[in-house]
């Protein structure tokens, strides 16, 4: 419980938001409001819980990703605006009628966008979180339960089209430095990425072939300097094509890379 006094005014709640250094005050006590429905106290709880830390989605149980609405269930990874480029894209890349792979899906959002763009398409998921996997399959997710590509059908073996992946990527020593809502309440193991951020992306470059067809699109988010850490592996293992992919600041989102079988390398 917090011991700052809680309005249930709106002008005076965005204050108390803003003083409290939330980036959109305005929507956050939007949210809120709405999610009181109009009972005062219910909304004095709901505001406690956000000065906290607590995820805004944890509170409302859902949010917007991709202009789709997405559950977000208590203690599940919540899904980030820049994660959004990174489902576009692979939304551009995957065929209509494809094979899509979600690797440590979370909620579930960027293969409910992927379904939702191409119903025709098949999107499988995987998560080592039964909590994400029961909100994946909440979000009408197909979802698999396990370390990344272990627990997928081997029919899916060399059929993929995309594999698309915001798998922990964030170095060991830099976890300190996430905003105070990520670690105080969402699990380490949805950053720690090893002592340079690429233990899994690594790994996830190696299981891949086995399931990418020729020619089929890898898609990880990143950051840093990690796409060019990743480069040498990329390019032993058959992938080219290697595209880095930059948000509007210029700053290192995601890399893309094309596996064109181990015979080409």
């Amino acid at each position: 419980m917090t011991d700052v006094a809680v309005p249930s005014d709106r002008d005076a709640l965005v204050a108390l938001f803003s003083r409290s250094g939330f980036v959109a005050p305005e929507d956050e006590a939007d949210d809120l409001i709405v999610h009181a429905a109009g009972d005062a106290e219910r909304l004095r709880a709901l505001v406690e819980r956000r000065l906290t830390g607590e995820p805004l989605p944890w509170i409302t149980g859902h949010m917007q990703f991709c202009e789709i609405e997405v559950r977000v269930d208590p203690g599940v990874y919540v899904p980030r605006w820049q994660s959004q480029a990174l489902a576009h894209r692979a939304v551009t890349l995957l065929p209509p009628s494809g094979t899509a792979i979600d690797l440590c899906t979370g909620t579930g959002a960027i293969a409910r966008v992927l379904s939702t763009a191409h119903p025709g398409a098949r999107i499988v998921a995987t998560d080592i979180d039964g909590r994400a996997i029961a909100c994946a399959l909440a979000n009408g997710v197909e979802a698999f339960r396990g370390d990344l590509f272990a627990p997928l059908p081997r029919s899916l073996e060399g059929c993929a089209d995309v594999v698309v992946g915001v798998v922990p990527y964030v170095p060991t020593t830099a976890l300190a430095l996430l905003q105070r809502d990520a670690l105080a309440f969402e699990s380490p193991l949805s950053y720690d990425g090893g002592p340079d951020g690429t233990d899994i992306l690594r790994r996830v470059l190696r299981d891949s072939p086995r399931f990418l067809r020729p020619g089929g699109v890898l898609l990880l988010e990143l950051g840093g300097e990690q796409a060019d850490a990743l480069r040498d592996d990329m390019a032993h293992l058959g992938y080219d094509d290697v595209i880095v992919l930059l948000d509007d600041e210029g700053d290192v989102r995601g890399v893309e890379a094309v596996w064109r079988s181990a015979a080409s390398t």
